[in-house]
C-alpha cells in the first residue's frame, strides 16, 4: 500500500478516533491524542523515524482507554487498544499487513511497565512511547494530573506521607501523589535521546511547582513578608 494512499486515509482515521473519544474526560480526551500526535511528529523528525507510522500509532494509542477508566485500571488500555487496531484500520481500507502490525506493536507497547509487558522495540514504538509520556510532564502534565484528581474527588494537595500512603482512586490520590509515585520517574524511562532531553526540561518545571505549592499550603511563603504586609 502506497504512502500516498495511507496519507489519504488519515482524515477518515481522525474522524473515527474523534468519535471514540467523544465522551472521554479531558485528561484523556481527543486533545491529549492530538498533543501526543504533535509530540510524535517532533520526535520522529529528530530521531529520523517513520513519521507516517508514528502518526497513525499516535492517533490510535489510547483507543482502549475508556474501558480502563470505567473499571478503574483493571483493563490494560494498551492491550485492548492493540486488539482494536486491525478492525479499525481494515475498516478504513488499510490493506498493508506489515503496516497494520507495526501500528499494533506501537499501541501495545506504549504503556510499557518494567514489571511485565513488552518493551517498545522499533524506533517508531519508542517515539510513540516518549511522545505519550511527554504529555504527562511539564505544565500540561500538571494540568492533566489536577484534572484527574478533581474528577475522582481527590484533595488539591496533601503531604508526602499522605500521598505515598494512599491508594489509587482514593481521596488522597492527589496530583502530588501522581508525581511522587509515577511522573517523577518518567524522564529516566524515556527511550529516545530527544525524549530524554525534553522530559528533563518538563520534569524540572513540575518539581519547582510542587516545591512552591507545598510552601503556599504550609504558609512558608508568607513567613518573610515583603514591604507593606
Amino acid at each position: 500500500m502506497t504512502e500516498n494512499k495511507l496519507q489519504e486515509l488519515l482524515p477518515a482515521l481522525e474522524a473515527k478516533v474523534r468519535e471514540i473519544f467523544a465522551t472521554m474526560p479531558s485528561c484523556h480526551d481527543y486533545d491529549h491524542t492530538l498533543r501526543v500526535r504533535q509530540n510524535g511528529a517532533i520526535l520522529a523528525r529528530a530521531e529520523k523515524a517513520d513519521a507516517l507510522l508514528v502518526d497513525y500509532a499516535a492517533l490510535l494509542h489510547d483507543i482502549g482507554r475508556q474501558q480502563e477508566l470505567q473499571d478503574q485500571g483493571r483493563t490494560c488500555h494498551a492491550a485492548l487498544g492493540a486488539a482494536m487496531v486491525r478492525q479499525i484500520l481494515t475498516g478504513l481500507g488499510v490493506q498493508d499487513e506489515q503496516f497494520i502490525q507495526a501500528v499494533t506493536d506501537c499501541v501495545s507497547t506504549h504503556r510499557f511497565r518494567a514489571r511485565g509487558g513488552v518493551k517498545p522495540a522499533s524506533l517508531e514504538a519508542k517515539v510513540v512511547f516518549d511522545a505519550d509520556k511527554l504529555d504527562s510532564l511539564g505544565a500540561i502534565g500538571l494540568a492533566r494530573s489536577f484534572n484527574f484528581a478533581g474528577r475522582i474527588g481527590a484533595r488539591v494537595h496533601n503531604t508526602r506521607e499522605q500521598a505515598l500512603g494512599a491508594e489509587s482512586y482514593s481521596r488522597e490520590d492527589s496530583a502530588y501523589r501522581e508525581f511522587l509515585v509515577k511522573l517523577q520517574y518518567l524522564p529516566a524511562k524515556m527511550l529516545t535521546a530527544s525524549g530524554r532531553r525534553l522530559a528533563a526540561q518538563r520534569y524540572q518545571f513540575m518539581e519547582d511547582f510542587f516545591v512552591r505549592l507545598e510552601q503556599e499550603c504550609s504558609g512558608l511563603d508568607l513567613q518573610s513578608p515583603g514591604p507593606g504586609i
